[in-house]
């Protein structure tokens, strides 16, 4: 009976900390879709400022406006802030999904080891038709986990790598975005969710 009440346990916390991972990763793969136009903008924004600082206006009839290619910089570099804020906005976001899940997954693991020796090793190894194995699960998380944490930090450190001094870089945010998600699968939540569907109905229907 014990065994049973601790499972339950820990079967209800699993199920919990899917859910919450289901509803970020909608939340996550928004921020991300809504990051590709504002990575587009910078870099042509980046482009069109190269270009200002290779003209030469004495060279043609805009010499007459001294001030001219100072006011068209100073308005490109203003856009070119106002894509890195909205950017901001989004990887905001990108890091509440990782906290959240970071938090739920310490949760699930406190619960479980509270209740690993009542359940013992056989028990957690267990699958059905149903429901995958505790131990399963609980892998499933810390893969999750580090996923979301490995690729909030290494696009940040993209974001954080922009200089206005190295323009052709700023061009080449888009490709560079794309290959950060690369580095992981990027359907791996997705395929985790696929794999616990039973168990999360299951877990609302008890």
């Amino acid at each position: 009976m014990a065994q049973k009440q601790a499972m339950l346990a820990v079967h209800h916390v699993l199920g919990k900390c899917f859910q919450v991972i289901k509803q970020q990763q909608s939340s996550w793969d928004s921020a991300l879709t809504e990051c590709i136009p504002l990575l587009s903008s910078l870099s042509n924004l980046a482009e069109q400022l190269q270009a200002c600082n290779k003209v030469v206006l004495d060279n043609t009839p805009f010499r007459e406006f001294p001030d001219l290619q100072l006011r068209l910089k100073h308005k490109l570099i203003q856009a070119m802030e106002t894509n890195l804020e909205k950017l901001g906005e989004k990887m905001s976001v990108l890091r509440r999904v990782r906290d959240t899940t970071n938090n739920q997954v310490v949760i699930c693991f406190q619960i479980y080891e509270q209740h690993a020796d009542t359940i013992g090793l056989t028990a957690v190894l267990e699958r059905s038709c149903l429901s995958p194995s505790v131990a399963d699960m609980l892998e499933w998380l810390q893969d999750i986990e580090r996923f979301y944490r490995n690729q909030y930090l290494s696009r940040k450190m993209l974001l954080q790598s922009i200089s206005y001094d190295d323009l052709p870089n700023i061009q080449a945010l888009p490709q560079s975005w794309s290959r950060v998600s690369e580095q992981m699968d990027q359907d791996l939540v997705q395929d985790t969710l696929l794999k616990v569907a039973f168990f999360l109905e299951t877990c609302q229907g008890s």
